[in-house]
């Protein structure tokens, strides 16, 4: 094994001493993500801290690292933004370096008449969103972490964002791509419009969560922006499996609001204080051109008119439109939580996130609440259990299950006594139903122990690419790929 001293002469060997970071309170917040955020916060972290982070300007450095790494088995844990919430930037071994986007920051090219623009993975999703709404056109992209999240971790994540009913995900989005597999080899996918030369090797790099190679460079669709003619819509309504009969009725007549959620009595409550009066609550949005808008209204208005036995009373669209706009994070506001898990001993909650049919999606969502409550050892510490349908497609949605909890227990205890217990009702209810464990967020480090069931014999095939494309085994250690000493170290530690 490669001793750290000697690891850190051969990086500056390879990069200039302003690319290697060894200070200790960069390398304690790289050594854990948002998964890990109460712990982290009070500094009682469990895990290993990363010998370096290093800062490549360009993908022949990129190659340089990953092949010396390889060469050394030395673990690569791939970052670019740092929003990873399921555990997917975390170290587990000793002897780790962290390959961080920060220099790779420029916007490329954005070619108007192609519609499509082209960045480098350190990229801020939000910077390319503002240069591109100057001149009149939007990437569609509209994760939460928006102010924050940088394309190389959008990709390697397989993000989504709030009007992915009619944009799609960040896999509908990606045109081409660049990116450096452990042996140094960089592979550049072109960009066009579609092909048919052989399986869609994009999906080999998109949702890799950087265990199979490191994403350099991306090329994404972009669209014509008409902010003026954006209609909001937001209803009281009786129950969630109304509003899911809801969003199901618009989808499947052809229709596609940027926005379809709906949100259960206790995720309402959180967000829409000052309108829910107990109730659920349907919110949709039309965007696009003024004809595709009319149209989607239209589809809307008779969706509701369906079903208006279960309708309460419509929202003032003004309320709907400025929570929308201050929905995303910023730093700030991620700093803010952290500064309140520091003095209050309390944060955010957590979300576990997946996706089912339409058939499938009520009774998921009414069976996990039922487990929880019953079989939860400490129900009575959540002060929130409930959540919201997000995203739709023609075939199903997902469902984002959103809980909080007072915490009483150590900090190194918090995931371990309540956030994993609960996660595990969700994803087992889930699974036995025939739905998707995680629709956006990852697998990451804690889905790990369901990822054979999750994929059933097609696990083979998710196998065979670590062992072509990562045979030592180097890239992000932990993530996707289950290792069965790190579950039972790391969840399971009494």
């Amino acid at each position: 094994m490669v001793e750290r001293e000697d690891l850190l002469q051969d990086l500056k060997n390879i990069l200039n001493e302003e690319q290697i970071n060894i200070n200790y309170d960069d390398l304690y917040e790289a050594s854990a993500d948002r998964y890990k955020k109460y712990a982290k916060a009070k500094r009682e972290l469990d895990v290993p801290i990363p010998v370096a982070i290093v800062y490549p300007k360009s993908n022949e450095e990129v190659a340089k690292i990953l092949k010396y790494c390889n060469e050394k088995r030395i673990n690569v844990i791939p970052r670019s933004g740092n929003t990873s919430t399921e555990g997917g930037l975390e170290n587990w071994k000793e002897i780790s370096v962290v390959i961080d986007a920060k220099y790779l920051n420029k916007i490329i090219k954005i070619d108007e008449y192609n519609m499509q623009a082209t960045v480098q993975a350190g990229v801020i999703l939000q910077d390319l969103e503002d240069e591109l709404r100057k001149r009149g056109y939007t990437t569609g992209h509209s994760p939460q972490s928006k102010p924050i999240a940088k394309y190389g971790g959008l990709v390697a994540t397989r993000s989504i964002g709030q009007f992915s009913t009619l944009y799609g995900g960040i896999e509908d989005m990606v045109v081409g791509l660049e990116c450096v597999f452990p042996d140094g080899h960089i592979a550049r996918i072109k960009n066009v419009p579609r092909r048919s030369g052989g399986p869609d090797i994009r999906h080999i790099v998109i949702g890799n969560e950087g265990t199979l190679c490191y994403i350099t460079e991306v090329t994404v669709k972009i669209y014509k922006y008409f902010p003026e003619n954006n209609k909001f819509y937001g209803y009281l309504i009786d129950n969630v499996e109304t509003g899911i009969r809801i969003l199901r009725e618009i989808v499947v007549n052809g229709y596609r609001p940027s926005v379809t959620r709906v949100y259960s009595e206790e995720d309402a409550a959180q967000h829409f204080s000052h309108f829910h009066k107990g109730k659920c609550v349907l919110i949709l949005m039309a965007e696009g051109n003024k004809a595709i808008v009319e149209a989607t209204c239209k589809g809307i208005e008779e969706a509701v008119e369906k079903y208006k036995d279960g309708i309460i009373e419509r929202v003032d669209d003004k309320l709907i439109e400025d929570w929308f706009n201050h929905l995303c994070w910023t730093q700030k506001d991620v700093d803010d939580e952290i500064k309140c898990m520091i003095d209050n001993d309390r944060h955010a909650g957590f979300t576990t996130e997946v996706s089912a049919d339409w058939e499938t999606l009520p009774k998921l969502y009414y069976n996990v609440i039922n487990r929880v409550r019953k079989e939860f050892p400490r129900a009575n510490d959540l002060t929130l259990l409930g959540g919201h349908v997000s995203h739709c497609y023609i075939n199903g949605a997902n469902f984002y299950f959103v809980y909080n909890y007072d915490i009483n227990c150590a900090p190194e205890d918090e995931l371990r006594v309540y956030h994993h217990p609960i996660h595990k009702i969700i994803v087992e209810e889930t699974l036995k139903m025939g739905g998707s464990m995680c629709h956006h967020h990852g697998i990451g480090k804690y889905r790990t122990e369901w990822v054979r069931e999750e994929h059933g014999s097609a696990y083979y095939m998710l196998e065979k690419l670590k062992e072509a494309f990562d045979p030592n085994g180097i890239m992000n250690y932990g993530s996707i790929y289950p290792q069965e000493e790190s579950i039972k170290k790391y969840i399971y530690r009494l």
